[in-house]
């Protein structure tokens, strides 16, 4: 028997309960692995409350780190004994869990498990927004909502490395320290600001290439008048609540505009995309364009009060749990 953290109703952090399991042996193609760090992550949120629908009862999580224990039919490219991160489907939050194959990577030997659980998801992702969904160039005007969240330090931090001069958006003054720290050349208190209006000045007048929106409901569509004529919105998260539907001629009328809405599991489908988007964030991370700073830690018993603070923005940066 090991343990794992069930979500049998949907609803707050409350409904995160720890119980015993006893999970079944590795199917084909799939991997046992003991972890020894997940990954939380405000997506995990998302389908606890039922935002991201999933049949109940489940355990959520999508990324951790660990060793290999067990090995299903078919699995060649790795070997019991192998440390490996991955990225994946839900069942996170355990001790012990079978991951498919395809979705694992071998975790360095220099990188800790902490890093391994927080490199994939926030690591992928980051990738995916700054080298694929708009290739990141000397010289770009970006503006990162939440710079001193999880992801926002990692897209403040890789973007100014690539050249890029980025403005990052905080909610209090102590979290500006943060973004400046991640790389944020300039950064603006939202709540207090008009960010708009901050954004223009900061640029004079000449606006952004592309604002990366993790935030949702509380920067839309204020965030589309930061954008030069055909600047692109990119909407990577919904952490104040989704975007509803809108006008899509607000595009044109605002400029010409591209928006879009990316999911990382749809760049990682493939496993040949997977493995290079991995070694490209592994790269960065070695030469620290891309630093994971050490996480807050919590014991896997306590994944409810990691979720409750992670939605009261009590937190900066990653969060993982502990087994």
């Amino acid at each position: 028997m090991s343990r794992a953290v069930l979500v049998r109703e949907l609803g707050g952090p409350e409904v995160l309960r720890l119980e015993e399991v006893e999970p079944p042996p590795p199917g084909p193609g799939e991997a046992r692995i003991v972890q020894r760090a997940i990954g939380v992550n405000f997506i995990d949120i998302y389908y606890r409350s039922g935002a991201y629908p999933t049949a109940l009862p489940f355990t959520p999580g999508l990324e951790g780190a660990g060793d290999v224990v067990a090995l299903g039919e078919g699995v060649e490219n790795f070997k019991i004994g192998d440390r490996v991160a991955y990225v994946g489907p839900l069942g996170g939050y355990a001790e012990v869990r079978n991951v498919p194959a395809a979705s694992l990577a071998p975790l360095p030997k220099s990188f800790s498990y902490e890093t391994g659980a927080t490199m994939m998801l926030k690591g992928l992702t980051a990738q995916y927004l700054l080298r694929r969904t708009h290739k990141v160039k000397k010289g770009d005007r970006l503006l990162v909502h939440a710079g001193a969240g999880g992801m926002g330090q990692l897209l403040c931090r890789w973007a100014s490395a690539l050249g890029a001069r980025v403005i990052a958006t905080v909610g209090d003054e102590e979290k500006v320290k943060i973004a400046r720290a991640a790389g944020a050349e300039h950064v603006i208190l939202y709540r207090s600001e008009d960010f708009v209006a901050a954004v223009r000045e900061i640029t004079k007048g000449k606006l952004c290439d592309v604002v990366y929106d993790g935030v949702g409901r509380a920067t839309f569509p204020a965030s589309l008048d930061c954008l030069r004529p055909f600047g692109l919105f990119v909407s990577y998260g919904s952490a104040s609540g989704k975007i509803d539907a809108f006008d899509i001629n607000l595009l044109s009328q605002k400029g010409s505009l591209f928006a879009t809405r990316p999911s990382l599991f749809t760049h990682i489908a493939r496993r040949a995309d997977l493995e290079e988007m991995t070694k490209d964030v592994v790269r960065a991370v070695k030469k620290g364009d891309l630093v994971f700073e050490r996480p807050t830690l919590y014991r896997l018993a306590d994944a409810a009060r990691a979720h409750a603070d992670l939605e009261a923005r009590r937190t900066s940066g990653a969060l993982v749990l502990i087994p």
